[in-house]
């Protein structure tokens, strides 16, 4: 089993989430975990075209990092 890493955002009246690993993989909710859920629902669906269609399924991205700016 892998595990990918995802980014949720506040998208103002909902949350929106994107997984680094794969272009175009977004999805939205209204609280984390149903964020979680769609996500979880849409990367098994991305992988699937990606086999579908012949595509390498990219292993996870292991960096996750933040920076602070002085503002």
């Amino acid at each position: 089993m892998r595990e990918y890493t995802i980014v949720i955002e506040d998208a103002g009246p909902n949350l929106s989430a994107y997984v680094l690993d794969f272009d175009g993989c977004t999805t939205t909710g209204k609280t984390v975990e149903e964020v979680m859920s769609n996500m979880r629902e849409a990367i098994e669906s991305h992988i699937e075209l990606m086999v579908e269609s012949g595509e390498p399924i990219p292993e996870p991205l292991d960096v996750v990092g933040t920076t602070k700016i002085a503002v």
